[in-house]
C-alpha cells in the first residue's frame, strides 16, 4: 500500500499538493476554513499570503493582502496603509475581523493580524 501511496503522490500535481497541506495546517490551528466563516460577526482566520496589492483610493491609499488557506480566499484590506511589515507573498498568518461579500469576494477590513513564523 505504501508503494501506491508514493506512485499517487508523484501523479499529485504540486498546486493540488500545496493547497492540500495548507488546508491541514490551517486544519490543525483549529481554523475554519474560509469558504466557511460566518459573514458580518468577529472571527479569527487563517492562511498564506498569496498576493499583495497597493490600490490607489481618493484620499488615501489602501493595501490589499489576499489570503488563501487551500480551499478558498479571503481578502484582508488595510485602508490608509501603503505597506505592512512583514507582509510578503507565501508568508502565514492569521487575521481577526468582521468578514463580508463584496460582489463575489470576501473583504475584511483593517483586521487585527499575527504573523506566524515561517
Amino acid at each position: 500500500m505504501k508503494l501506491l501511496e508514493k506512485l499517487a503522490r508523484f501523479r499529485t500535481p504540486i498546486e493540488v499538493e500545496d493547497r492540500q497541506l495548507l488546508a491541514a495546517f490551517c486544519n490543525d490551528l483549529g481554523l475554519d476554513p474560509l469558504g466557511e466563516i460566518p459573514m458580518r460577526v468577529p472571527v479569527v482566520m487563517g492562511g498564506e499570503i498569496q498576493r499583495v496589492r497597493l490600490v490607489p483610493r481618493p484620499g488615501a491609499s489602501a493595501l490589499e493582502i489576499t489570503v488563501t488557506d487551500g480551499s478558498a480566499s479571503i481578502v484582508a484590506i488595510f485602508l490608509g496603509r501603503r505597506t505592512v511589515p512583514g507582509m510578503i507573498p507565501g508568508r502565514r498568518l492569521l487575521l481577526q475581523g468582521v468578514a463580508l461579500h463584496d460582489g463575489e469576494r470576501c473583504l475584511v477590513y483593517n483586521p487585527s493580524y499575527q504573523l506566524l513564523s515561517q
